[in-house]
């Protein structure tokens, strides 16, 4: 029978507050009876998550494919937290796919975007599953599967060649390892761009990283506050103000899935940049350090640029609605990073 101590670790798992030292001494001692509960790569479910490339053939085949995608957002989704789709009304030089963060929705991305369109590009901007919703207090983020992630991106992508010669794709925290998994097997992507991607959590040290992936996915889910002091009462108003562990385990499965396939062979993609912040609070730079490090012992060229503690960049240096928002800081450097 498993001890207090399994349970115990859950709320840690998704509390920003607890220690460190806290998480890790937990973690210790569950590792010392992780046998007796599936865990590893059968139980992450790596197999199923390859890509299945099946591009437009035409500027009007997008279009109808892009509508369809649309479509699919009911009533009961924010207006802000569509799918929407940017275009000049003909096929453009390059085409960009913005994937937008866990918990939040297309809307994150809406500026940066509408500076992708100015400049040119058809931009395309999809919805992930369960995002989005007019209530922010749903439950539907423990819903969320790596499969449905892959499906949207994979889409989102197949969307993407009908609109343009050349196609980015790019993507914040959990839209980064999609964009990631994208990368590693779509060789028609022009440039891919990590942004922040949350392969790992600072609160969790790499060694554990795949425990804590298997321990969210065994247990029942559980919801946690990203600020447990405002809980609800934080901003932008179209995100959720608290996360699913289950949801969280399965873009965790497509991080390894990522690392599983980049051990193998060389990423599709024939650009790769990721872009980092000091000030990350969030994600475990060692993680995202150690999928580069795969690539490039695989021969890839990968660009990386890190945002200075100077700047005092937030996590999500994306959404204009965050109140620590510093756009006039990050957009230049991303809109430079696009080149």
């Amino acid at each position: 029978m498993l001890s207090k101590d399994t349970f115990d670790i859950l709320p840690l798992i998704g509390r920003q507050a607890a220690g460190k030292s806290e998480i890790i001494d937990y973690l210790k001692r569950f590792n010392n009876q992780q046998s007796k509960i599936p865990m590893g790569a059968s139980m992450l479910n790596l197999k199923p998550l390859i890509s299945h490339p099946d591009p437009a053939k035409s500027y009007s085949e997008a279009l109808q494919r892009a509508a369809a995608l649309q479509e699919r957002d009911g009533d009961d989704v924010n207006p802000v937290g569509r799918t929407f789709l940017l275009t000049h009304g003909f096929p453009a030089h390059r085409a960009v796919v913005w994937l937008h963060g866990y918990t939040n929705c297309p809307e994150q991305f809406r500026q940066l975007a509408q500076l992708c369109f100015d400049q040119g590009a058809n931009v395309l901007v999809p919805r992930f599953p369960h995002h989005g919703l007019k209530d922010r207090m749903t439950g539907e983020t423990a819903l969320l599967t790596a499969e449905e992630l892959a499906s949207v991106a994979g889409e989102a992508m197949d969307i993407a060649r009908g609109l343009g010669q050349q196609v980015v794709v790019g993507g914040l925290s959990m839209g980064g390892v999609v964009t990631g998994w994208l990368a590693q097997q779509r060789d028609d992507i022009d440039l891919a761009l990590l942004m922040a991607p949350a392969f790992g959590f600072k609160a969790i040290p790499v060694s554990f990283t795949r425990l804590v992936a298997g321990l969210v996915l065994s247990f029942p889910n559980f919801f946690t506050w990203w600020d447990p002091k405002k809980k609800a009462d934080i901003s932008p108003s179209y995100a959720y103000p608290r996360h699913a562990s289950r949801g969280l385990g399965h873009f965790l499965r497509l991080s390894f899935a990522t690392q599983e396939m980049a051990r193998q062979h060389k990423p599709a993609a024939r650009r790769l940049s990721v872009l980092t912040n000091v000030n990350d609070m969030a994600v475990n730079d060692h993680m995202i350090t150690r999928v580069v490090k795969l690539w490039q012992a695989q021969g890839a060229s990968v660009q990386t640029r890190q945002f200075s503690a100077d700047l005092k960049l937030d996590h999500d240096f994306i959404d204009p609605g965050s109140s620590k928002q510093r756009i006039d800081l990050s957009y230049p450097v991303i809109m430079e990073m696009l080149k």
